[in-house]
């Protein structure tokens, strides 16, 4: 009789235990929009080597130590770049605000026949000082954007001018040790450019950071 109560006993605490895990899980855990997927442990991303506006070298231990948000662009772009230029200016400041973390926003030139080092340093400042604008010729920003889990489609050797480049408008958020985290996805609507809701970006970014 006594092994029954005690094998009822046992059953009853660890059905408490569940429950209370339960609890504890649906209180603690993180959500976010739609629009965000967070890596649930972070990506790895491989050693890489781009060039900034200023002709410097940025690569991997560049990223480290901050919070990083990737997207990629060209400077001939009709809408979706400028419009994520201009989102992304105006949220730095909101992300400047948030106590004890470091960010910087990182565009990625994906023309490289086109966007030399100088044409990039005045698109990225006329936009904001903050922006770091990065390029690289194809064999090395082709791994690199890959990587990022991203993609870009470059026109054929006969095409120097007047082209379009296609590539992905979802913007990658690395954190402090340089591992991608998450990725920020452009909301899909009728008849509108597809680009990232930065206030969603923001409000998400927060609920990971906290």
């Amino acid at each position: 009789m006594k092994q029954f109560q005690n094998a009822i006993i046992a059953v009853v605490a660890l059905v408490a235990f569940i429950v209370g895990m339960a609890f504890y899980n649906a209180k603690t855990e993180k959500h976010y929009s739609q629009q965000t997927y967070v890596y649930q442990p972070a990506r790895p991303l491989p050693e890489f080597s781009l060039i900034n506006q200023v002709g410097e070298e940025f690569d991997h231990e560049d990223l480290k130590g901050k919070w990083s948000f990737v997207f990629l662009g060209y400077l001939s772009c009709p809408d979706i770049c400028p419009m994520t230029m201009a989102k992304f200016s105006r949220l730095i400041p909101e992300l400047n605000k948030i106590p004890d973390v470091q960010s910087q926003v990182l565009f990625v030139s994906v023309d490289p026949k086109r966007d030399n080092q100088q044409k990039i340093k005045q698109y990225v400042e006329y936009f904001h000082k903050d922006v770091i604008g990065l390029r690289a010729e194809h064999k090395d920003l082709f791994p690199f954007v890959r990587n990022l889990g991203l993609m870009y489609s470059v026109p054929g050797k006969d095409e120097v001018d007047g082209y379009f480049v296609d590539h992905s408008a979802s913007v990658i958020l690395t954190n402090p040790e340089g591992q991608i985290a998450a990725i920020f996805k452009p909301e899909i609507k009728l008849n509108q450019v597809p680009t990232v809701d930065t206030s969603l970006v923001l409000q998400d970014f927060i609920t990971l950071v906290e």
